[in-house]
């Protein structure tokens, strides 16, 4: 009934098994992981090999799941150096390794674009498949980072592992106003005086969306991501220019750009994208440094951008425990490992088994720091 096969590169999809996916989400649907593949951002010497999964019913396509082998663990966000490091010491390898997942982006999501609902045997036919291709490529195992629905994964027999971000949740804003009235005193006149701060240093803020967004935006925005990252990395970034060129100009419509001017000019950018429910924070750079510039154009623009437009959740990117004080509150996200050598899985099960009852532990601290009147 069902079949497979692995795909190493989504532009040979015909335009009606295109039709049948859907990612539900700006990162998981095929415009953004095409972007990827064409801008170069994987592929061959970057460690992220497509490797794609398609899953057939009676010759049609109901299912991808966007994979990828991978040589190195960087651009995950589900940390697994010290798996490797312990095969190592083992004289194993522990790559290649395959991962579903949307690479450089730890954000929740759809992690099989279908257009119709998935079955618990479609979820059974899956798993059979990559186990045996983990068997027949020599994979350490395989591995599916942040996914939304967990019902049919659990049913798997995969391990579970668990990690913390902070979203912020609309409680039915009307304004922003209405956001820091929910806040103590404290915490309200804190982020006041953060705004302050940035209005005195004479800032202006402008968003641009969709057909807004020309190419001196776009690349004005580039040019403050790249600059921040080779500050801070000594790289210019996993996306380079082309690949945001691409998205601009099939995904504009979910995408937008709020950038801070001095005297005319652009000195910082961020760049987001939504759905229908959800305001995602991606990117960021800045030329000069301003003081709570970045608090400004990551957190506070976009909650003010998610109440005008009346989303009830912000995803401003994984980590960040400073997030808390400004109203972004814990939550659990997700992975399922499977892997093959017995006495590493049994090892690192029992790994997760207590890095559970930590990542529990530590949500219920960050929520008590929450700056909410009634915590």
């Amino acid at each position: 009934m069902y079949q497979h096969r692995f795909l190493t590169g989504l532009s040979t999809l015909t335009q009606i098994e295109r039709a049948t996916l859907s990612g539900q989400s700006p990162f998981s649907s095929i415009q953004w992981l095409e972007a990827l593949e064409l801008s170069g951002c994987v592929g061959e010497d970057t460690g992220w090999l497509p490797y794609h999964l398609l899953v057939y019913r009676d010759s049609k396509l109901v299912a991808l799941l966007p994979g990828y082998i991978k040589l190195h663990s960087y651009g995950e966000y589900v940390f697994d150096w010290a798996w490797a490091e312990a095969y190592e010491r083992h004289q194993l390898a522990y790559y290649p390794k395959w991962i579903c997942a949307i690479p450089f982006t730890p954000v929740v999501g759809s992690r099989v674009l279908s257009d119709e609902p998935l079955s618990d045997a479609v979820y059974d036919y899956v798993t059979q498949a990559l186990h045996q291709e983990a068997q027949h490529q020599h994979w350490s195992g395989w591995h599916i980072n942040f996914p939304a629905h967990r019902a049919s994964l659990q049913k798997q027999s995969l391990m579970e592992r668990h990690g913390v971000q902070f979203h912020w949740k609309n409680q039915h804003y009307r304004h922003f106003d209405d956001f820091l009235n929910a806040l103590t005193s404290r915490k309200r006149k804190a982020i006041k005086k953060e705004r302050k701060a940035v209005i005195s240093q004479a800032l202006t803020i402008r968003w641009y969306q969709g057909a807004e967004i020309t190419d001196e935006i776009r690349q004005a925005f580039y040019q403050c991501y790249a600059t921040t990252y080779l500050k801070r990395s000594g790289h210019q970034g996993y996306l380079n220019e082309a690949f945001f060129r691409q998205i601009c100009d099939t995904m504009g419509d979910q995408i937008a750009i709020v950038c801070a001017f001095q005297q005319g000019e652009i000195v910082a950018a961020s760049l987001y994208l939504y759905d229908q429910h959800t305001l995602y924070g991606r990117y960021w750079g800045a030329l000069q440094s301003h003081t709570h510039l970045h608090f400004e154009l990551c957190y506070y623009q976009g909650i003010e951008y998610a109440i005008r437009h009346g989303l009830t959740r912000f995803d401003a990117g994984a980590q960040g425990e400073h997030k808390l004080a400004r109203g972004f509150e814990p939550v659990f996200t997700y992975s399922y490992h499977h892997i093959r050598h017995p006495d590493f899985a049994l090892a690192i099960d029992d790994y997760l088994t207590r890095e559970r009852v930590h990542m529990a532990h530590y949500l219920n601290q960050c929520a008590e720091l929450l700056p909410f009147k009634d915590q």
